[in-house]
């Protein structure tokens, strides 16, 4: 257990450091490499990496009327129902807060306009490794589907035979999708920015391990590369909690994010040194019974308890880290998040688990990880669209405005444009 008020700056740095494997420089050498051939060597470089780490070449799976009926009939109807629900919420949920086009009149004359606009290309990592994560496709597809993105492609890698889970193809039905590319890791993200073997995306979307999130921080660093949604790494959770928390709520909800892979991170900030001990006695047994333990147990390895004298100083603690989530179990968590004002998503009292929100809430759980909350919003369908300024003048709200905007373009030296607004008119 960390005391926080005893930590000095230096350490308090490096107990709010993330894993340092996410960003090594073996890493970074290894998807620069992948993306060097590929962009020399078009789909044969994809193939090629897809054989070495998938284990299989690239394909594309079509959805269609057999593939579907094989899929849902491969699968319970208690899980095709919680499948259904799930993307009845997201929709819901996105097609409340789709942007609307906004006009504002200046003056007489002189309207201004916002008129947003969907993406022509967006290009979907979905994980599915060691685990088919069809919540992420929902969380992806479904908002795109809605801002009207005209042509959606999804990557996700391969399972041990090859194929794509049923689940995987019940919920790319489900967004409407006609197709799946069986391709993962970082050559699934240089095939969709260079457009080796698919469509060529304008927008990259979706969390992944540390070769995922370099390979977008890569792709959005090539001059008229793809700009993607966030960096969006291996998972994180905050809690803060208290005294009143209930101990196993806690251990559960740190368990739940170290099984999603071995480089995630969750931390406990507490007011409460016994309930810090109550957690720490849960988590062995909880953690051995889980079929994902062993991974459970290396994200463990990068775990921290910390321990702060208030509330204020917990705030603080999670303004400092920006996790992607904050989960807060407190007696009155509502003035805690007031005082929070970097993370991806905040989940209210002890009922909010942070579960919920990675399926079936509604708000998309593509979220920023590594501190990215300090500048960057989690996924919405906002995010598959853009927003195209208007201007309309008429004669009169031209002549209201020459004599002025020709006199700032002077301040700054520019006589054409002086001229350009003084011809209006004149």
């Amino acid at each position: 257990m960390l005391v926080w008020s005893a930590l000095s700056e230096s350490m308090r740095r490096e107990a709010l450091s993330r894993p340092v494997a996410r960003a090594s420089p073996a890493l970074r050498a290894t998807v620069e490499r992948i993306f060097a051939e590929i962009e020399r060597d078009g789909e044969a470089g994809v193939e090629r990496w897809a054989l070495l780490l998938d284990k299989f070449a690239p394909r594309q799976v079509t959805i269609d009327a057999p593939a579907i009926r094989g899929a849902r009939g491969a699968l319970l109807a208690e899980d095709l129902f919680a499948l259904d629900a799930a993307a009845a919420n997201v929709t819901r949920y996105h097609e409340a807060i789709k942007p609307m086009d906004e006009r504002v009149e200046i003056g007489a004359g002189i309207v201004c306009e916002r008129r947003w606009r969907p993406i022509d290309v967006c290009g979907l990592y979905i994980p599915g490794g060691s685990a088919p994560l069809f919540s992420t496709l929902l969380m992806l597809a479904m908002p795109a589907r809605i801002a009207g993105v005209p042509r959606i492609v999804v990557a996700t890698p391969p399972n041990r035979d090859g194929e794509a889970a049923p689940i995987m193809i019940a919920a790319a039905a489900a967004c409407g999708l006609d197709g799946l590319w069986l391709l993962g890791g970082a050559q699934a993200v240089a095939a969709m920015t260079f457009g080796a073997g698919m469509p060529k995306s304008n927008k990259l979307f979706g969390p992944g391990n540390s070769f995922v999130a370099e390979a977008k921080r890569l792709a959005a660093s090539i001059p008229g590369g793809p700009r993607i949604d966030a960096p969006a790494g291996p998972s994180e959770l905050m809690v803060i909690a208290d005294e009143m928390a209930r101990p196993d709520y806690v251990a559960a909800d740190l368990l739940s994010q170290a099984e999603h892979d071995a480089e995630a991170q969750v931390l406990l900030v507490t007011t409460s040194r016994d309930l810090a001990a109550a957690v720490q006695a849960q988590l062995s047994p909880r953690l051995n019974a889980l079929p994902r333990a062993a991974i459970a147990s290396r994200s463990m390895e990068h775990a921290r308890c910390i321990l702060v004298d208030d509330l204020t100083a917990a705030a603080e603690v999670a303004n400092l880290y920006a996790p992607e989530h904050l989960s807060l179990q407190t007696q009155n968590p509502t003035l805690l998040t007031d005082r929070v004002n970097h993370a991806g998503a905040i989940f209210v009292g002890p009922w909010s688990a942070e579960a919920f929100g990675d399926y079936i809430c509604g708000p998309s759980h593509v979220l920023p990880t590594d501190g990215a909350a300090r500048s960057w919003s989690g996924v919405s369908v906002a995010s598959f669209m853009k927003c195209v300024g208007v201007q309309t003048l008429s004669e009169v709200g031209a002549r209201a405005l020459r004599t002025n905007a020709s006199r700032l373009a002077r301040l700054e030296g520019l006589e054409a444009h002086a001229l350009a607004a003084e011809i209006r008119g004149a």
